[in-house]
């Protein structure tokens, strides 16, 4: 499934990486609730989707209350990355993305732009063998506000000395796509995996 592309010349490919890249959120979604579940928190499929594209601290915080917990944050987040990690050998790329990526690949600079930590991304890109396409890595520690912010992709097109105007970005969720738009630049929506 190609996904289609507006029109247009674009100069550089700014990618978020969770569920666009790499086919990846139930597995983050199963990490998370087995992270949580140990602090008899929970994590809503809906709730975990609407939410994504915002930084794990963020969620974690607005988790604690949400549901009246007390949660350790750091804790939380290492334990939720490392049974995240643990299942990084079933995660493939997201199809249609991926023949973008083959098809631009060395024509068109590329970034990613995430809410994850490096440490994810890097792990991630490393275990489907694409961590090497891409010049620039945005990620969480990298920037200020998150997204919706358009922050991070202005960033990320600064780093590949690309006019935001001309940088197409491929994003999976809400809050990515408003980055996008409030970065001026176009888009490609990635549907979620029920839709693919």
């Amino acid at each position: 499934m190609l996904l289609p592309l507006p029109d247009g010349e674009f100069k550089a490919y700014l990618f978020d990486c969770d569920g666009t890249i790499t086919d990846s959120m139930p597995a983050h979604h199963r990490a998370w609730l087995a992270a949580l579940g140990e602090w008899g928190g929970d994590f809503p499929r809906d709730l975990f989707y609407a939410w994504g594209g915002r930084t794990v601290v963020d969620v974690i915080t607005d988790l604690n209350a949400l549901q009246g917990l007390t949660m350790p944050v750091a804790e939380v987040a290492a334990r939720r990355e490392e049974l995240f990690q643990a299942m990084l050998p079933e995660i493939g790329a997201v199809p249609g993305v991926l023949e973008h990526i083959d098809a631009a690949y060395r024509r068109i600079p590329f970034a990613v732009v995430s809410g994850s930590t490096r440490e994810s991304v890097t792990a991630s890109l490393s275990a489907l063998d694409l961590l090497d396409r891409f010049e620039a890595l945005v990620c969480a520690e990298d920037y200020a506000r998150p997204k919706p912010d358009p922050e991070g992709y202005l960033l990320a097109a600064r780093l590949l000395g690309a006019d935001p105007a001309d940088c197409l970005v491929f994003e999976d969720t809400e809050l990515g796509v408003a980055a996008a738009e409030a970065a001026g630049m176009r888009y490609v929506r990635v549907p979620p995996p029920w839709e693919r």
